[in-house]
């Protein structure tokens, strides 16, 4: 929980990101600011291709080297946009860590488990190897491992996906971050696995007062695990703001065309979950105007026109679109349905 007066730890201000791609080339991140403090928790909520990951990215200093990057993102007051990689390794797995998607990617098969964790204790903290191995096993041990002790020394593929999992949250730990970004940490596993690694997460980031940043397509993650919310869209945010608040009252409909897709618990076999027209725009070929105008039931030809800018409709709550008032009305009593 944020304490009052708590410093702002990162501050990201109008953030843009260009990547090349076989298309030419493709504005990926579009605008996108929002500040965090220590001991917050933001979660970025959208669809594959909305521009999550790629802000996560530039957080970490990991873009393509053909990547533009333009606006600000500041750590304690420091830039780090366009910092050279010499100095962005110092931060990475130090004070910035990032917990990947798809922990059999994110691991190296070749060097065993406990080399892996021990490796940023040795090269950001500079323990020697029978420090690190000893932080290594008492890491293991608190993310949930059984027998680290004897498992230290075991490769990535002699333990099931939710291990491996465990293993790669230990790897961002280990210098205890002051940030913590979460890329959709449950994706490749079984909803009890789900369950259970979202807790750990919690649980460390509360003990520890870290900072976390939670990336997911799934909402009702969101709901339960951050303080305050982004959902993404063709690059950029179409709502923010306090979770609860979001939930309550959402203003976008695309927010509304997810919450209206999740699964029902209690409905009968064989019912077919509701569904978003359309699909996701190129980001090499986005609209100028409203990036959802072509899956947007409310659109009219203004939408089209420009990018709408932000609007508040709550204290801290902000919705970019030019018909939030319609949208509104007509998503009460969403929640209950």
């Amino acid at each position: 929980m944020t304490m009052p007066g708590s410093a702002t730890l990162i501050e990201v201000d109008n953030l843009g990101v260009r990547l090349n791609t076989s298309r030419g080339p493709a504005q990926a991140v579009r605008g996108v600011s929002f500040a965090l403090k220590r001991g917050e928790t933001l979660g970025l909520v959208g669809e594959s291709g909305c521009g999550k990951s790629v802000t996560a990215l530039s957080l970490m200093g990991l873009l393509p080297e053909s990547a533009v990057v333009t606006g600000s993102i500041k750590l304690d007051g420091a830039e780090l946009a366009r910092l050279p990689d010499a100095e962005y390794c110092k931060l990475r797995g130090n004070r910035i860590s990032m917990i990947f998607q798809e922990p059999m990617t994110a691991l190296n098969p070749m060097h065993t488990i406990g080399h892996q964790v021990a490796e940023p204790l040795r090269r950001h903290k500079r323990y020697s190897a029978a420090q690190a191995r000893k932080e290594a096993i008492a890491l293991l041990d608190r993310v949930g491992l059984p027998d680290p002790a004897k498992r230290i020394d075991a490769y990535p593929h002699q333990f099931s996906g939710g291990q491996r999992q465990r293993v790669t949250i230990a790897m961002a730990l280990a210098c205890e971050p002051d940030l913590l970004i979460a890329d959709e940490p449950t994706t490749a596993l079984d909803v009890t696995i789900q369950g259970q690694i979202l807790d750990l997460v919690a649980d460390l980031v509360e003990e520890r007062g870290m900072s976390m940043i939670l990336i997911s397509h799934d909402l009702g993650v969101i709901a339960e695990n951050v303080q305050r919310m982004m959902v993404m869209y063709g690059g950029t945010v179409v709502e923010s703001g306090p979770t609860n608040e979001v939930f309550r009252r959402m203003g976008h409909p695309y927010t509304q065309g997810l919450f209206r897709a999740r699964p029902k618990l209690g409905a009968r076999k064989g019912t077919r979950l509701t569904t978003i027209s359309g699909t996701v725009p190129e980001l090499a070929d986005l609209p100028s105007g409203c990036t959802f105008a072509d899956r947007c039931p409310l659109v009219i030809e203004r939408c089209r026109s420009a990018l709408p800018p932000m609007v508040e409709v709550g204290a801290g709550h902000n919705v970019r679109c030019i018909r939030t008032d319609v949208s509104m009305a007509a998503n009460v009593g969403a929640l209950s349905a």
